[in-house]
């Protein structure tokens, strides 16, 4: 049962978000958003803090979530219409975007994975990965693995695909396999990372690092809502959403009391876990403009597709205009 300083806490933001929205309750009902959310995925975090806060019938936006099993039939149900927005990759998006779609981008998280070693190893450096067996999660085209890659050339010169033993695989896998010491180190998604460093085991380096070898000035949202536009009512939806996305990921950073509703979401079954878990969801708040964060993408993005070609973005070399949701 919620505390009473909790229910208060809990009051006082509702009371908030019903001033914030109040424009939202006074304008006439727009239809539901069908979000499509992965079961157990952080998505589902954000929407438990948006319904305990009343931010969804604060702003008149019905938000209908409909579970999906993987990205891929995520993917799937946005392009058969099944849902008006998923959570997707940014190169995922921009790829459909420069195909023609009427598609928007707006950042959801900034967290990035790394990979992880276990308590023990002596791996120190990229280039100790040399004849070890790495675990890559998503694939031979996973953009990390891609700057990883690149990564160890320019660093150590060292073609990381032929000098280590990669491993591709599903990341509950992986994870497993690195627990279980048939991998040395294992290229993760970041909250498989957070789930190991509980344990104790240490990231030789992370995503954002090596994204920052590129040139990059600061963190990017490689994850991001995915919406369909076409009419003036999906933008009213879509500006809804942005508005109460907003407003819970600061809730979330600010009141601990919020994380009562969210825990028994997370999986989380320790105290170690669970902290791991908070404080690198909070880190990968989006807290820069969309121009800030759209200059650093496009720029990374002309270095991914030089090194993953069609096969990674497609026809689209360079990052679409248009991609970010700015509000209009």
């Amino acid at each position: 049962m919620m505390k009473r300083r909790q229910f208060f806490a809990f009051a006082g933001a509702g009371l908030g978000a019903s001033f914030l929205g109040g424009l939202g309750t006074a304008r006439a009902q727009v239809p539901p958003l069908r979000l499509g959310v992965l079961s157990f995925g952080t998505v589902e975090w954000e929407l438990a803090a948006i319904r305990a806060l009343g931010l969804d019938k604060a702003a008149g936006l019905a938000i209908d979530p409909l579970k999906l099993a993987s990205n891929d039939a995520a993917r799937i149900a946005f392009l058969g219409d099944a849902v008006d927005c998923i959570v997707s990759d940014l190169l995922w998006a921009a790829r459909m975007r420069g195909e023609g779609r009427d598609i928007v981008f707006l950042p959801f998280s900034a967290s990035e994975g790394a990979v992880m070693r276990a308590p023990n190893s002596t791996i120190a450096t990229v280039a100790d990965l040399a004849g070890k067996r790495i675990g890559v999660a998503g694939g031979a085209l996973d953009k990390s693995w891609i700057m990883l890659q690149a990564y160890a050339q320019h660093q150590a010169g060292l073609d990381l695909a032929k000098a280590a033993m990669p491993v591709f695989g599903a990341p509950p896998l992986l994870s497993m396999k690195l627990e279980q010491g048939e991998l040395d180190a294992a290229l993760l998604y970041w909250n498989f990372c957070a789930r190991l460093e509980a344990k104790g085991y240490k990231r030789l380096i992370g995503a954002d690092e090596v994204a920052r070898s590129f040139g990059i000035e600061g963190s990017i949202s490689f994850v991001g809502y995915v919406f369909k536009r076409g009419d003036a009512q999906a933008d009213e939806r879509i500006s809804a959403f942005a508005g109460i996305s907003r407003q819970a990921k600061q809730a979330l950073a600010s009141q601990e009391a919020l994380w009562t509703q969210v825990r028994p979401l997370m999986q989380a079954d320790d105290e170690a876990t669970y902290g791991v878990l908070k404080r690198t969801f909070i880190a990968g708040i989006p807290s820069r403009s969309i121009e800030e964060e759209r200059a650093d993408a496009a720029k990374l993005y002309a270095e991914l597709a030089k090194l993953g070609g069609e096969k990674l973005v497609g026809k689209t070399a360079a990052l679409p205009e248009g991609l970010y949701w700015t509000g209009r």
